[in-house]
């Protein structure tokens, strides 16, 4: 039996201004859970984080958390899905990574920027080629793929960087640019 594809979620843990940040965020959850794969998050119940993960265990979908027990207390965990508690923030990001076939980003604060150009970083020195997925909501990415442009443009990286990241506008492009991805590194 194959094993079921795993796509990691990074997002922020407040829910943003905009109301358009939590639909696309359930909109993405539906979609995993609709394509049969399983969430791979932050473990946390709140923001985009909680909205995402409870979007994919209301559709009876397969859901892993991933929180430092220090932040357990602070951001709860969602009930009803399966959790594993590290230590780190470093571990968790470690066994999000680890656990996924493909990664995906909505919008987020500082910590989901680091994990995208962590992400990036580790591409451009082939430890990885998973899919990252950037889901651009109402142009929330537009400014980092522009500041990404600007360091290709200025000679800091090379242009195969553009090939590292996949920019879609709709929560249901997610699961199928990542499909592609996955295929074609495979080939």
């Amino acid at each position: 039996m194959m094993k079921k594809k795993s796509l990691c979620v990074y997002c922020g843990s407040r829910p943003g201004n905009a109301p358009i940040f939590a639909e696309t965020a359930t909109k993405l959850g539906a979609s995993i859970a609709d394509e049969d794969w399983r969430l791979v998050y932050g473990g946390g119940k709140m923001g985009l984080m909680g909205t995402v993960a409870s979007a994919v265990r209301d559709r009876q979908g397969d859901v892993f958390g991933i929180i430092p027990d220090f932040l357990v207390e602070l951001e709860g965990v969602l009930e009803g899905v399966d959790h594993t508690i590290v230590k780190t923030m470093h571990e968790r990001k470690m066994m999000m990574f680890e656990e996924s076939d493909a990664i995906c980003t909505l919008p987020g604060g500082i910590g989901t920027l680091e994990e995208i150009i962590e992400l990036l970083s580790w591409a451009r020195l082939d430890l990885h080629r998973k899919p990252l997925v950037v889901l651009n909501v109402e142009g929330f990415w537009s400014p980092l793929i522009e500041l990404l442009e600007h360091v290709i443009d200025s000679g800091f990286a090379a242009p195969e960087l553009r090939n590292d990241i996949i920019v879609v506008d709709r929560a249901e492009d997610v699961i199928p640019a990542a499909k592609e991805r996955i295929v074609s590194a495979v080939m």
